[in-house]
């Protein structure tokens, strides 16, 4: 399938399906993994440590398909001196095409050309296509970092050097 790379608004429709797609999917795969009795302010912590502020974004993209639907999305978000992927979702019909690692590279490619040193990112074990992923495109594991340390010590987090 021929994807096309494309920068957007963070505010394009497009992109605010796909991760709604997306937190719809992370509900379903994390739910299960959250205590019962976990507390509205646990879970009000988790939501702000996964939130994503528009000051911080340094790019969003859109993979489309031949057909101009999109297939898929990413975000490069500066993260205090970090660099990190956030959100990368590839819808059903367009997963082990190619599109994830085309999205990654964009990532990769604008923090190296930004003059990052490395590119981090979060994900969990509920996700092992997205661990395949990225540690196919050469990231490593990290130890667990803010904001994800206190509401979700099980992440698993990752880091790319770019030097």
């Amino acid at each position: 399938m021929p994807i096309r790379i494309v920068e957007v608004a963070y505010d394009d429709e497009r992109a605010q399906e796909l991760r709604r797609q997306l937190n719809d999917d992370l509900d379903q795969r994390y739910a299960p993994l959250h205590a019962p009795a976990e507390s509205d302010e646990v879970r009000a912590a988790r939501a702000e440590a996964l939130r994503t502020r528009p000051e911080e974004i340094v790019q969003t993209w859109l993979a489309l398909d031949e057909g101009g639907a999109a297939a898929g999305h990413v975000i490069l978000r500066r993260l205090g001196e970090e660099w990190e992927l956030k959100r990368l979702v590839v819808t059903p019909a367009a997963r082990r095409r190619g599109v994830g690692r085309a999205l990654t590279a964009a990532v990769v490619d604008r923090a190296r050309t930004d003059g990052a040193h490395r590119v981090i990112l979060q994900t969990g074990a509920a996700q092992p296509e997205s661990l395949a992923l990225y540690t196919g495109a050469g990231f490593r594991p990290i130890p667990v970092y803010e904001p994800y340390a206190a509401t979700m010590a099980g992440s698993l987090c990752f880091a790319l050097d770019l030097d």
